[in-house]
């Protein structure tokens, strides 16, 4: 510490006798302590207590600790420096330094001249302590013990010995510690004699800034001497001595170090290096695992050639070698090498230009590119030109491909390149005749067609495959009777007799052999031409019946052959017989494969009017069926057609020939005096074996 109040800037006052009881006058300078280390403003410390005694005293404690500080940092800066040139500053804590540092100045001038050191000056007397003690501790500094605990001389002791009998009984007692004669008091080192003469008090090493700490250290005051304290650690590689120093560990003694066998360990402050035991010749350093490497001497040493020379780096040295006059790109010495003359590339055998034209210029040259090419200044050559990719769309109609210094034009499929090279025309495809049978050009395209009877393969899109028409959906209406497959169409046949082919080609057309002459009926018999074959027939009357006309030879599907009644006279039972006349007709059917509704097939005709009158009577007919009603396939009916009633047989239901049956039809005709008479009429049905 310092001098104990060097220059104050804040001045005491009056301590009043007023207090609170509770707080004692020691607790508030305590408090002041502890806030002046902390580094606090001194002015405006935190309330402590209400007393104005006890305010005082905080802040003059504090304000002595701070004080103390800018004292000891003055001392030890002349210590340390030998000047105090830098505090030129006015504040209040420069100036208590700057006092302290001037004044422990002249301290150490006493000592170094050989002046004692209680000279007697004209300067305050906190100035005169900071000398004396600057000047004794400078005296002896090489004398201090092995714990840092340096005695400053009083100004007024005479002897080193602290227990002197004799003097001290020629003060009679009087004294606390030392009788320095005529009833004179002293005090031991590290003392000194209060204002009554008598007593003494301890002195303050560390606030008069005699103490001999050093940096880094604290000093700490005792009774009658001081201490020095290592206020920082000495850190990594370093141990602390009993003399309070930081001494360097040594690692490579202590066998502490992490070096391997190849290498020797080597003590540093604080550390240590691990070197290996090969060393390497001049021209070469180690690396960490102990490999040789080439110094570069051009780059490690500042210009290790004299001027005018380049430096060459070797294996293990460098050479230097005198400069050469260096010309610039473009240019090369002339014969003489004095100078720079320029470099005509274009002479060059390498062709710079790469066959395009090329222009010396001056320390340069430039390339003359032929169309679809460009020059790059950069690499000075003469680039391609993509024309495609900087004129999109512009030069060709479907595809264009760069080619060196120019393009090329081609087209897509389906067409080809015009005459102009650049637009595209459609190509004729059915020219190469693709499709097996028919071809049509379209634009860009072709398409293949097939003749009637073929059709286009799903495969290949071009051949055509003959079409089975007979087996279409539709193929069973194709023919009448039989479809045949050929090679693009078809043919139809029909069953081996009693037909022949339509002149339409699919249809089965009868053969009429009552009319062709090709049956085999005799004389006496009737011709019958029926669906695929004929009949011979011939009809008898019954007894008491005559036929009406002669038998023709071919009987036609209206023609009725007709018995009437005739009765021998007298014959009453004959007579009485109502049946008048019988009649025969003949009908052809063919196999019907669909039946949707009735069909009307014979019609039985009469001259009686509906609900006429003949003679004063009403007359009726009536139709029915007596016999050859096959499976119930015929039905009868009767209706009014031009006046008059009409018989209508009906096929009801689908027959499946070869079949023939008989119908046997009755018409009665009836009056209002009972039935007059009776018709017998015999219908040939014959159903042949085929639809058609």
């Amino acid at each position: 510490m310092g001098p104990q109040a060097v220059l104050l800037c804040s001045f005491f006052g009056v301590i009043l006798s007023q207090g609170v009881k509770e707080v004692t006058i020691e607790d508030c300078c305590q408090n002041g302590l502890n806030h002046g280390k902390g580094g606090e403003d001194c002015s405006s410390l935190p309330l402590m207590s209400d007393s104005v005694t006890c305010m005082i005293v905080r802040e003059q404690c504090c304000v002595s600790v701070q004080e103390d500080n800018m004292c000891s940092a003055g001392i030890n800066m002349a210590k340390i420096e030998g000047a105090c040139d830098s505090l030129f500053s006015s504040t209040c804590d420069t100036k208590t330094k700057k006092m302290c540092c001037n004044c422990c100045l002249v301290g150490k001038s006493l000592q170094e001249k050989g002046l004692p050191c209680d000279h007697k000056l004209s300067v305050s007397y906190q100035c005169g302590l900071v000398s004396r003690a600057c000047c004794v501790d400078g005296a002896h500094d090489n004398q201090t013990d092995t714990t840092r605990t340096n005695e400053l001389p009083n100004k007024d002791e005479t002897t080193e010995n602290r227990d002197n009998s004799v003097l001290s009984d020629q003060c009679n007692g009087l004294c606390a510690q030392l009788c320095v004669g005529n009833n004179s008091c002293g005090c031991f080192k590290g003392y000194q004699l209060k204002p009554d003469g008598k007593s003494c008090d301890d002195i303050n090493e560390c606030l008069l800034g005699s103490s001999n700490c050093r940096g880094g250290e604290r000093c700490i005051n005792t009774e009658g001497s001081f201490r020095c304290q290592r206020e920082v650690s000495c850190g990594t590689g370093y141990e602390l001595t009993d003399t309070n120093d930081c001494e360097d560990i040594n690692e490579c003694e202590a066998g502490i170090h992490n070096c391997g066998p190849e290498f020797e360990c080597q003590n540093t402050q604080g550390s240590f290096r691990c070197l290996p035991k090969v060393k390497c010749a001049a021209g070469f350093i180690q690396d960490a695992l102990g490999n040789c490497i080439d110094i570069n001497e051009c780059v490690s040493q500042s210009s290790p050639c004299h001027r005018g020379h380049l430096c060459i780096n070797t294996v293990g040295s460098y050479t230097c070698q005198r400069n050469s006059v260096n010309c610039g790109r473009g240019y090369h010495l002339n014969e003489e090498g004095t100078r720079c003359i320029d470099i005509d590339e274009c002479k060059n055998p390498e062709k710079v230009c790469g066959g395009h034209g090329c222009i010396n210029l001056v320390g340069s040259y430039r390339c003359e590119c032929e169309s679809g090419y460009v020059f790059n200044s950069i690499s000075r050559t003469c680039e391609d030109i993509d024309e495609c990719r900087h004129y999109p769309g512009r030069l060709c109609a479907h595809k264009c491909e760069n080619t060196p210094g120019s393009y090329k034009c081609s087209c897509t499929t389906g067409f080809k390149l015009a005459a102009d090279g650049r637009n595209c025309d459609d190509l004729n495809e059915c020219e190469a005749n693709p499709c097996s049978q028919e071809c049509a050009n379209v634009y860009g395209s072709y398409q293949c067609y097939c003749r009637r009877g073929y059709q286009l393969s799903d495969i290949d899109g071009m051949t055509c495959e003959d079409i089975d028409e007979c087996a279409l959906p539709t193929g069973g209406h194709i023919c009448s009777y039989r479809c045949h497959n050929t090679p693009g169409s078809f043919h139809c046949s029909c069953p081996v007799s009693g037909y022949t082919l339509a002149p339409n080609g699919r249809s089965c057309q009868d053969i009429d052999e009552c009319v062709a002459g090709t049956h085999t009926c005799t004389v006496d018999q009737s011709c019958f031409n029926v669906q695929g074959e004929f009949r011979c027939l011939s009809f008898d009357c019954p007894q008491n019946y005559r036929k009406v006309g002669e038998t023709v030879p071919r009987l036609q599907r209206a023609d009725i052959i007709r018995c009437i009644k005739n009765c021998l006279p007298n014959d009453y039972s004959c007579t009485l017989d109502p049946v008048t006349s019988i009649s025969h007709t003949s009908i052809s059917l063919a196999t019907m494969r669909e039946f949707l509704r009735p069909e009307e097939i014979v019609f039985l005709r009469t001259s009686v009017r509906p609900y006429g009158t003949y003679h004063l009577g009403s007359f009726d007919v009536k139709f029915e069926i007596l016999e050859g009603n096959v499976e119930n396939a015929f039905d009868i009916i009767k209706r009014i057609e031009h006046g008059m009633y009409v018989g209508v047989v009906r096929q009801v239901k689908p027959l499946i020939g070869p079949l023939s049956t008989v119908l046997k039809l009755l018409m009665r005709n009836l009056s209002s005096q009972g039935e007059s008479s009776q018709n017998v009429i015999n219908v040939h049905v014959f159903v042949s074996e085929f639809w058609f």
